[in-house]
């Protein structure tokens, strides 16, 4: 049994017609069905509109299935009165960090999220030094927060979700807005969280951010068109083409250079390339 357990879940939109009724609207995912392990790391990746967004907003709430359901550590995310058993185990980082930031100054805006929990303000105050060591922003924790670059506020809105200690963090888009140094920042702070233990869910549109996941899953139309590792389906050239996707750059490098197929990363290519000098 997974962490997270998604069973034939649909999640229809509605909407108003002429005569002011509400009725059926947009299907946004269409009976997905998927398990996930804690400790994993798995990225999702799909066209806009597959249904990306839709999903991570399933994962802990904020969205209740229409139909179907999402169970995370044994807790119906459709049931009201455990839905904050459900949040204190799935943490949420969205795309633009502007939208996250509630406080003025950067550390009492990663203890916002404890204090609501009520904790100790000795514990909170553990926790935020913690978590913004974790992401390399305490020594800015007395700063302004609109003071700060984007990536930065991205890596404060991390610090936020680490501070509330859960078991599983969702990132939806987090580095979409933000210049490749604040992109591949926050990747490397992705990578630590889950050798840390802690499960982590990447939505994104960069399959060179996907390809650094242990598991892919590709929606398309609101289904999983796909659930595979990294290797196995950026060497699948016809379902990147189903799926609408593109190789990651250093794969199309990898295959203009007739480099063996087994290299998948970036460093896979740089080390074969040096023994090869």
């Amino acid at each position: 049994m997974g962490f997270i357990e998604i069973k034939d879940l649909k999640i229809e939109f509605t909407k108003i017609d002429e005569g002011g009724n509400e009725v059926p609207g947009k299907v946004a995912l269409d009976g997905v069905t998927l398990d996930i392990e804690k400790g994993s790391f798995v990225a999702i990746v799909g066209m806009n509109g597959s249904g990306k967004s839709t999903l991570a907003k399933c994962l802990n709430g904020l969205l209740t299935p229409t139909a179907g359901t999402v169970v995370v550590d044994g807790f119906d995310t459709a049931d009201y009165e455990t839905i904050w058993d459900v949040r204190s185990r799935v943490g949420m980082v969205f795309q633009n960090p502007d939208n996250q930031l509630v406080s003025t100054i950067v550390e009492d805006d990663v203890a916002f999220g404890p204090e609501n929990l009520g904790i100790d303000p000795a514990e909170i105050r553990e926790r935020v030094d913690n978590a913004l060591i974790r992401v390399g922003m305490f020594e800015l924790k007395d700063k302004g927060a609109h003071m700060l670059s984007g990536g930065q506020k991205q890596r404060i809105a991390i610090a936020g979700a680490i501070a509330m200690m859960p078991d599983c963090i969702v990132f939806d888009e987090p580095t979409a807005m933000l210049d490749p140094k604040g992109r591949a920042g926050v990747m490397d702070i992705i990578k630590e969280l889950h050798s840390e233990g802690i499960t982590c869910i990447l939505i994104t549109h960069f399959m060179s951010e996907a390809e650094q996941a242990e598991r892919v899953i590709v929606l398309k139309n609101g289904k999983v068109l796909c659930d595979r590792t990294p290797a196995a389906l950026f060497s699948d050239k016809e379902m990147i083409e189903r799926a609408g996707l593109e190789m990651p750059p250093e794969i199309e490098l990898r295959d203009k250079a007739g480099l063996p197929e087994k290299l998948t990363t970036a460093e896979d290519i740089a080390d074969y390339i040096q023994k090869c000098r």
